[in-house]
């Protein structure tokens, strides 16, 4: 027989996702990398990014790949809906700045940033994809202009990731 708190506690796991990451409330690591929108190359600093708002910094593994070109299209086709709840999005991963930079104009559509995640920004946000070392799993951020975690969704299905991380962004603007 299977007493209910253990059973509760079972089912609680189960809704935990698989990576790890960041809990909600502690403060994002600063960092400064190279980036690229549409295709044109710039230095990004965490801290000067949520001077002017909220940041959605989402992690995924791969440039091209099927899932990743979903999931940039899909925050690409989003975008304005960001800007007008008052919030940047940053993608990154572990891609080199050339090949962000082509990404950045065909799958993100020259609409966001999207910047190289080295070893300690993949340390420091806890997004190593496990099975494949030097990738990062796919975690989505909401940081808060104070600097501080206000949601986390990691998933490796893209597909919720631009709407829960809207959500949260519009919950913590009103707007």
């Amino acid at each position: 027989m299977i007493r209910p708190t253990a059973l509760i506690a079972a089912l609680a796991l189960l809704t935990v996702p698989a990576a790890a990451a960041l809990p909600v409330g502690s403060k994002a690591p600063d960092f400064t990398t190279r980036g690229a929108i549409g295709g044109k190359v710039f230095r990004l600093n965490l801290a000067e990014q949520l001077k002017k708002g909220p940041v959605v910094l989402y992690f995924f593994p791969k440039v091209f790949t099927k899932g990743c070109t979903a999931e940039a299209n899909a925050f690409a086709e989003a975008t304005d809906d960001f800007r007008k709840a008052g919030a940047t999005v940053i993608g990154m991963s572990a891609d080199s700045v050339p090949e962000l930079q082509k990404f950045s104009v065909e799958e993100c559509r020259s609409k966001f940033a999207v910047a190289s995640a080295g070893p300690a920004i993949i340390k420091g946000y806890d997004v190593a994809l496990t099975q494949r070392p030097g990738m990062t799993d796919r975690t989505s951020y909401v940081i808060a202009p104070t600097g501080r975690i206000a949601f986390v969704h990691s998933e490796m299905n893209p597909a919720d990731h631009v709407r829960l991380t809207l959500a949260a962004v519009r919950q913590m603007t009103g707007k």
